[in-house]
Order: C-alpha cells, then sequence, then structure tokens
C-alpha cells in the first residue's frame, strides 16, 4: 500500500496510506462525529474548503449511494482510521474509495482519528496537508485560508423545483444549499424557486414568493457583505426562515456579531435546548462559526446544550426565524424537522392557489 502523510499547520505529521485520488489536499482540518451518513457528509456543499476527518473507526461500509447526495462534493480532503473495501448494501453503487478517486479528492487512512481529534479539541481547527510527500516549508499550508466559499458553492442560474398541488412558491436563496432543504420544502406543498446567492432584494420581492429560504453554506459568514444587505431589505417583507449559515447571515443583517468556534459542532448527536419550553432537540449540526448569544438580535430561543452557544433566534415582529443545526437532516435525527410546518404555517395567509 501506497504510503500518504497527514501534515498539520502545528508540524504534527502522521503517516498513513493513500485512499481516494492522486495528489496533494490542502484545507482547513475539522471532525465530525457521525457514526453514518457519510455520503452526505462528503456531499454537503458547507464542507468547501476543508479537509474532513471521520471520528467513527470505519468509513465505507455501505459503499456510495447517489441518491443521498446533498449535493455536489466541495471537500479538499478525507481522513479516516479504516475504509471499508467490500461495502454491503443492496442500494450500493460504488466502494468510497472509488467516489474519491472519481470526485478528486485526495485521502488518508490508517492514521489515529482518535490522537488527530484530540489535537483539534485541545488546539483548536487548523490547516492541514495531505500529500505523498513531507514539505519543508511549511509556509504556504500555514497561510491557507477559506474565500469566496459561498460563491463557489451556489448555483450560476435561477432553477425550480416543483411539486403536485403546490400550496406556496418559496424562494430558496442558495448559499451551498443541501438538497433535502429543496425535498423538505417540496414534501409540505412549496413550489421552491432555487436563487444565486448574489440574488438581489428586490428580485426576490418582485417574484410573487410566499416565503424566503436562506440556505446553509461555507466559510466566513461576516464574508458576505452583498448577501448580508440583501436580508436586511427582506426582513418583515416576507416570511424567512434560516439554517446554519442562513440564520448567522440573518443576524448579521439585525446587527449581531458572529464568533468562531474552536473546534465548531459537526455531528448528528447535538443537544440543543428550547428556551420557549422543556424539551430538548438531539440535531445534527455543520458549522465552526455562531452568533454570539450575548446581545444577540431578536430573542434567543435555542442554545447549545453542551456550550449554551446561541443555536436559533426568532423575530417575531418580522415573521421570521433562524436555527443554527439542520431540521433537514439526511441522514441524522429528525427532532427538529416540525420546523419547516412552522415556515409553512407562517406563509398560511399568502397562498397562491395555482403555483
Amino acid at each position: 500500500m501506497k504510503k500518504r502523510y497527514l501534515v498539520l499547520s502545528s508540524g504534527a505529521v502522521f503517516e498513513g496510506y493513500a485512499l481516494g485520488a492522486e495528489g496533494e489536499g490542502l484545507g482547513e482540518l475539522v471532525f465530525t462525529t457521525n457514526m453514518c451518513g457519510y455520503p452526505e457528509t462528503l456531499t454537503d456543499p458547507s464542507y468547501a474548503g476543508q479537509i474532513i476527518l471521520q471520528t467513527f473507526p470505519l468509513i465505507g461500509n455501505y459503499g456510495i449511494i447517489p441518491e443521498d447526495f446533498e449535493g455536489e462534493c466541495r471537500a479538499r480532503g478525507y481522513v479516516v482510521r479504516e475504509a471499508c473495501e467490500a461495502p454491503s448494501n443492496f442500494r450500493c453503487q460504488m466502494t468510497l474509495d472509488a467516489f474519491l478517486k472519481e470526485r478528486g479528492v485526495p485521502a488518508i487512512m490508517g492514521v489515529d482519528t482518535r490522537e488527530i481529534t484530540r489535537i483539534l479539541r485541545e488546539e483548536g481547527v487548523m490547516n492541514a496537508l495531505i500529500c505523498d510527500a513531507v514539505p519543508s516549508d511549511l509556509s504556504e499550508l500555514r497561510a491557507y485560508a477559506i474565500h469566496g466559499a459561498v460563491a463557489a458553492a451556489s448555483v450560476r442560474e435561477k432553477q425550480e423545483s416543483p411539486c403536485e398541488n403546490a400550496r406556496f412558491r418559496v424562494a430558496l436563496l442558495d448559499y451551498g444549499a443541501k438538497h433535502n432543504i429543496v425535498r423538505e420544502l417540496n414534501r409540505r406543498g412549496c413550489h421552491v424557486s432555487i436563487l444565486p446567492h448574489d440574488t438581489a432584494a428586490e428580485d426576490v420581492l418582485a417574484g410573487g414568493y410566499d416565503g424566503v429560504m436562506l440556505s446553509n453554506g461555507p466559510g466566513d459568514p461576516a464574508e458576505n457583505a452583498f448577501e448580508i444587505k440583501q436580508i436586511q431589505k427582506l426582513m418583515g417583507k416576507l416570511p424567512v426562515f434560516g439554517i446554519c449559515l442562513g440564520h448567522q447571515l440573518m443576524a448579521l443583517a439585525q446587527g449581531g456579531e458572529t464568533v468562531k468556534l474552536k473546534y465548531g459542532h459537526r455531528g448528528a448527536n447535538q443537544p440543543v435546548r428550547d428556551l420557549m419550553g422543556e424539551r430538548t432537540l438531539i440535531t445534527s449540526q455543520n458549522h465552526g462559526y455562531a452568533v454570539k448569544a450575548d446581545g444577540a438580535p431578536g430573542v434567543l430561543r435555542y442554545i447549545n446544550a453542551n456550550d449554551g452557544t446561541c443555536e436559533g433566534l426568532d423575530y417575531p415582529e418580522m415573521n421570521a426565524f433562524s436555527v443554527q443545526f439542520h431540521p433537514e437532516a439526511c441522514a441524522g435525527p429528525q427532532d427538529a424537522e416540525t420546523l419547516f410546518d412552522r415556515f409553512v404555517a407562517m406563509m398560511g395567509g399568502n397562498a397562491h392557489a395555482d403555483a
């Protein structure tokens, strides 16, 4: 088996074996604790510019199933303890290794993912390089930064996702949207228009939509100045529901602040407390930034039960709300999927019978 190396910007080097595509992979190294759902993880556009490390030791045991993809694979690299070479599932169409080769993603297996995760938890996320030879100069590795990720992940032109007997028309501003957001809206009778990230608010308001969905996406939310201004113009005019990056952009549009977390929340078992009741939701999450809870705009609705970070805000006077977690989680817990019902209910007074 061909040797391959994972080099951290701290200077630490881990020796393993080649998996996936040839070449080098440079990106921000993050870890996810999911036990399953690796095809969805690999195709989540929110991982643009990042190298994904799976903490679960065996990945690929049910192969790759294209019907479960959430978008384009935009990961810069992939790190696993063990990759299954002989998957078993009646829906399987290829192995993990074949998928990574097809998508041009260099990967490494056979490294101590537990030790690497400890490093990231103690020191925070850092840049990393997957390579066949350890470089003597790490300056390029340490200088790497993610920029322009939303523009790269968004659709270029308007796309339509109709459904039978549609009752509502929803404008989905695509910052790197997962396919399951569209599926959940379609399932509830929403015709979805998927719009590029840089669509002007005036065009959305002139489109005859019943509501606006702000999607998840990659990168630093504060980098998206134009998008924030458009959201500012939309809030209060139409019902608005924001997920993940959409949640962060909504808060920034209302004067809030965002901060980069030490190692983020990535996994399918994040507990979230609903401050308006007694329920704790188990949620799927994938984000490295969070809205500052102190001084957050709107009404603080959800907090993370582990670290107290902001997980959701309500804007009752604007007929809008947002959550940091993923109610459309697939694969993942479905505790929060009723939030789509809440959004549909908000649009109930302005339905298009002929949509």
